[in-house]
């Protein structure tokens, strides 16, 4: 009998638009923040570029969590380091930084 936590499966989707199309340095940031994204759980992180309009981008967290841990994002978010990684990533991005989370139904 495991006394693992149940799992769940969610998708984190940040939307943002840089002030260039030069992604060189987001990608940085991106590959810099891996161990970051292995809080999740077994994250997996994908970016992608719009095709018509080359600043716009959407960065796509695939994760698994603890039951527990996802029940309480809430308290997660006030985190120190989390807060942290969002101060960064607002600081990039002059506009609006959209965070949607989904899961599969």
């Amino acid at each position: 009998m495991s006394n693992e936590e149940p799992k769940v499966r969610r998708v984190l989707q940040l939307r943002f638009t840089l002030p260039t199309a030069d992604s060189t340095h987001l990608i940085t940031l991106i590959k810099a923040a891996a161990p970051f994204y292995q809080m999740f759980g077994k994250a997996e992180v994908r970016l992608l570029q719009n095709v018509d309009d080359p600043a716009k981008y959407i960065q796509i967290i695939e994760y698994e969590a603890d039951e527990g841990w996802e029940l309480n994002r809430q308290r997660i978010a006030a985190d120190a380091r989390m807060q942290t990684y969002f101060q960064t990533w607002r600081a990039m991005f002059p506009g609006a930084l959209e965070i949607d989370v989904y899961q599969e139904v």
